[in-house]
């Protein structure tokens, strides 16, 4: 089966921080095939899941790939917390590889959480949240034409993650419309990007919504405590070895980071 030739490849690549010149098989051509090489590739990562990327699949690709959004996992040494806003969080990338940021809205699962349950609302998800946070995505690969390949690809390499800074909590986030709530990205100094929670189809709780469900279809299941990371809220910003990123959220500075290159595991 082409999975056994996929995630090790990507494995080894990901360990070694060793950008591939091209996918190392035939790309997933269905959702369910996608999935079972990520779940694979999870099974074999020497780390655990503490939560999960959510993104968008783009319309051109939803004949083949009959979703609105897709999901990947976020590992606990690839997850970052920015205590203070005025001191970078150092990053890795792989030289090479694709590498992206993106300001998201990270939703913790909340203890009370009940396992191995799908959801008919959105609104039903609502007491099982802990908080929302201020947070950015690192988007990456040792791929670099990971994303032009579609959600098949993408899917099997992790989502084409790795790793989630969280920032502040957003105290109220659910009092207000999601429209209300800003986010600007600057990269090196300058303005890449500005949206907010509105961005996000269905606001930041349905991409929860879809990731728990889906998760269920799959036999798993979100854990208490989880971080969900629910799509890009100004854009998706390319990184290079020496950038800096710095988010605002509601106006108010939240997260810096500094990259640089990530070297063999």
């Amino acid at each position: 089966m082409t999975e056994h030739l996929i995630y090790p490849a990507f494995h080894a690549a990901r360990t070694s921080a060793t950008a591939l010149a091209a996918y190392p098989a035939a790309v997933p051509a269905t959702l369910d095939e996608a999935y079972a090489i990520q779940q694979a590739s999870i099974a074999a990562w020497p780390d655990r899941v503490v939560g999960w990327k959510v993104a968008a699949i783009q319309p051109q690709w939803r004949g083949a790939y009959p979703a609105e959004r897709l999901s990947g996992p976020v590992f606990a040494r690839a997850l970052y917390v920015a205590d203070t806003p005025a001191e970078p969080v150092d990053v890795v990338i792989i030289r090479g590889g694709y590498a992206a940021a993106e300001a998201e809205f990270a939703v913790r699962i909340g203890e009370n959480f009940p396992l191995k349950t799908a959801f008919a609302t959105v609104a039903e998800l609502l007491p099982f949240v802990g908080a929302v946070h201020a947070a950015i995505e690192l988007a990456g690969s040792p791929l670099p034409t990971l994303s032009s390949l579609g959600p098949g690809a993408v899917i099997s390499d992790f989502g084409n993650n790795t790793g989630l800074v969280i920032g502040p909590a957003l105290p109220g986030f659910f009092a207000r419309d999601a429209a209300a709530w800003t986010a600007e990205t600057d990269v090196n100094g300058s303005l890449a990007g500005s949206g907010g929670a509105g961005r996000i189809p269905g606001g930041p709780l349905a991409a929860v919504h879809f990731l728990a469900n889906s998760l269920v279809a799959r036999g798993l299941t979100l854990q208490p405590g989880d971080w969900v990371s629910t799509g890009a809220s100004t854009g998706i910003h390319p990184l290079a070895i020496g950038d800096t990123v710095a988010v605002r959220f509601d106006g108010k500075p939240a997260i810096a980071l500094r990259v640089g290159a990530a070297q063999r595991a």
